[in-house]
């Protein structure tokens, strides 16, 4: 998988490049060489406070109840880890290491298709898929590429997994999509007028109505999810009366990337504010889990 061979070149690089900074200065000054090879997470830390200051910024003038600073402190710390986890590990190494569970019976329960977002890859769900398979949930987790491309592409991905999972379950999927993901099951939903064939679409930090971030975007996926964007408006405008009841959007007041906060927002869906929760964070928050797996198995 592409974006998982980019993550992994560039996290090794920079590994070999702090190794060999340490190997080089070491016998020259100790606390230099120590100090020089933390440039790359110092830098890490700052984009990443970076961030989430424009984000509270931009949020004083939102909907969304103001977060607290100590709740924007600790989503930062916690988005800080859980970034590292999932860009550095999960997705580069491990986003093979579990497979794809349709049974060749069915359970008697609702399948899922897991959606991930921007440079992503189904690694990203890799928390998830030993407790939907405890709970007799077929699922499958779909790889978006190619990785810039236009969100549009991603809707015959979407498709083949929505048949697999139907095929397995004999059931209308429940379809859970993280961040871009939840545009691309709209765009999945244009495509192929699929409102028949989904129970419901949960999304967890998903850009609706684009982010703040999105103009600095060089990536075709990236400049369409520009705030208020041409393609962001144009999908509302297209879809028919009715379709946002099939979702449940979740969204944050302290989401470092989907910015203003009610971005994440869907006119017409059902609504679940999660305070002091960051981005990538949201995909493993203890409580989002929760609700997203009793409703998965509401039937």
């Amino acid at each position: 998988m592409m974006i998982a061979r980019w993550q992994r070149t560039l996290f090794l690089s920079i590994l070999l490049a702090m190794a060999a900074w340490l190997v080089w200065q070491w016998p020259h000054s100790p606390w230099r060489a120590v100090l020089g090879a933390l440039v790359p997470l110092c830098l890490y830390l700052v984009v990443m406070a970076v961030e989430f200051v424009l984000m509270h910024i931009t949020n004083c003038t939102d909907a969304a109840p103001r977060a607290r600073l100590s709740q924007v402190v600790g989503a930062w710390w916690a988005e800080v880890w859980v970034a590292l986890l999932v860009f550095c590990w999960r997705q580069p190494f491990r986003h093979q290491s579990v497979p794809d569970w349709l049974p060749a019976q069915p359970t008697g329960k609702r399948g899922v298709v897991l959606v991930h977002g921007f440079m992503c890859n189904r690694g990203l769900w890799l928390p998830w898929l030993a407790p939907l398979q405890a709970r007799g949930h077929a699922y499958v987790a779909v790889n978006l590429e190619p990785v810039m491309g236009s969100i549009d592409e991603y809707a015959d991905i979407i498709e083949d997994a929505v048949r697999k999972v139907t095929a397995a379950t004999g059931q209308a999927p429940v379809l859970l999509c993280h961040s871009m993901g939840g545009l691309a099951a709209r765009a999945w939903l244009r495509a192929h007028q699929a409102d028949g064939r989904v129970h419901r679409v949960l999304t967890l930090g998903t850009p609706h109505g684009g982010t703040w971030l999105g103009r600095f975007s060089r990536a075709v996926n990236g400049r369409q999810m520009s705030l208020a964007g041409d393609w962001v408006v144009a999908l509302q405008r297209e879809e028919p009366a009715g379709r946002a009841a099939l979702f449940t959007c979740w969204y944050s007041n302290c989401d470092n990337i989907v910015f203003p906060a009610t971005t994440a927002a869907l006119a017409g869906a059902e609504h679940r504010l999660v305070e002091g929760v960051a981005h990538v964070q949201m995909a493993f928050d203890p409580g989002v889990m929760a609700a997203c797996l009793q409703e998965v198995g509401r039937g």
